[in-house]
């Protein structure tokens, strides 16, 4: 009996750290505005909340919450969005040349008194010796009165040449495009007259709010995806968000909808809209992870008073557009 004392006790331990292991993981996650990236076996999560919120997975269902990337709000945030308390909105995260850079915005609410930042990593893992998030600062800022556009939800995407863009926006005056300095870290464009790349107006100089936002571009085959936000986020039972994508052979654009209308006139096709168990979903990031691709994205649960939920749906091309499988 003392010979099977000492393995029964092993399994009893075993059983129990792996009990352990489990705690805190959630399926049914709330979180605004994800993106996602896999680094080994790891999905990570980055979205909108105070210091950025962070979500690790090792099969993209059971997540773990991580430490937010910033303990304090960065300081030349707090010094440039008055009132600033540290919620940072719409994050952005890619990989180049052994370095993860994660975009990120800050705004006072309802203004484009906003600005984009960027942070660096040379890895996601928390437990890795070379974790540590260095901040660089301001990438671009938008004012009241002087730009017709809002510097927010930032969205990192390279031409076949590997330059770097910064696409982003948000209603004033659509959703805009600038190029970046190899470094990634600085604007390379004159930032004084950036074109339009999507708009709900089909005339710029039309009155009325420019509900769109949330850009972001996807490379697949011979063209440029550009896929959008419109109508309202952050409503709850409210919400009516919906998502709609156009593409170009040039990642400047013009970015037309399947009927050919430029989505800088007024196009987009839709690709999501609200049912009886989501009132919106949007702000999405597109992603091909172990040779699928995914649509990720929040939606507004109808049978949660319209809490912003995690979706993660896989997404197939048909005729050279996307669709989400069922």
């Amino acid at each position: 009996m003392k010979l099977l004392a000492k393995p029964f006790a092993i399994l009893a331990l075993l059983m129990f750290s792996l009990a352990g292991m489990g705690q805190g993981l959630k399926q049914d996650i709330s979180v605004h505005d994800p993106v996602i990236i896999k680094q080994d076996s790891v999905y990570y999560i980055f979205c909108t909340g105070s210091g950025i919120s962070v979500w690790s997975s090792v099969n993209m269902v059971d997540w773990k919450r991580e430490k937010l990337v910033f303990a304090e709000a960065p300081q030349w945030a707090v010094d440039t969005i008055p009132g600033f308390k540290g919620h940072i909105w719409a994050p952005d995260i890619s990989y180049h040349n052994g370095l993860y850079y994660l975009y990120y915005s800050v705004s006072a609410f309802g203004k484009n008194t906003s600005a984009i930042g960027v942070a660096t990593n040379k890895t996601l893992h928390p437990d890795s010796p070379d974790f540590k998030w260095v901040d660089h600062g301001r990438v671009i800022q938008s004012y009241p009165g002087k730009t017709n556009w809002n510097a927010i939800d930032p969205n990192l995407i390279t031409d076949d040449k590997g330059t770097p863009y910064l696409v982003f926006g948000s209603f004033w005056g659509g959703l805009k495009m600038v190029k970046l300095n190899a470094g990634r870290l600085s604007v390379a464009d004159d930032i004084t007259n950036i074109p339009t790349l999507a708009s709900r107006k089909k005339d710029a100089s039309a009155s009325g709010a420019n509900a769109i936002e949330a850009p972001f571009i996807f490379k697949k085959n011979k063209y440029y995806y550009l896929f959008a936000s419109i109508d309202y986020c952050c409503k709850g039972p409210a919400s009516n968000y919906k998502m709609i994508v156009g593409r170009s052979k040039n990642i400047k654009g013009p970015y037309v909808d399947k009927q050919g209308i430029a989505m800088s006139k007024g196009g987009g096709s839709l690709i999501l809209k609200p049912d009886s168990n989501w009132y919106g979903a949007g702000h999405n990031a597109v992603a091909r992870l172990n040779g699928t691709d995914y649509l990720v994205f929040h939606g507004y649960d109808a049978r949660d008073n319209g809490r912003p939920k995690l979706r993660i749906l896989k997404m197939h091309w048909k005729s050279g557009w996307p669709e989400l499988a069922n």
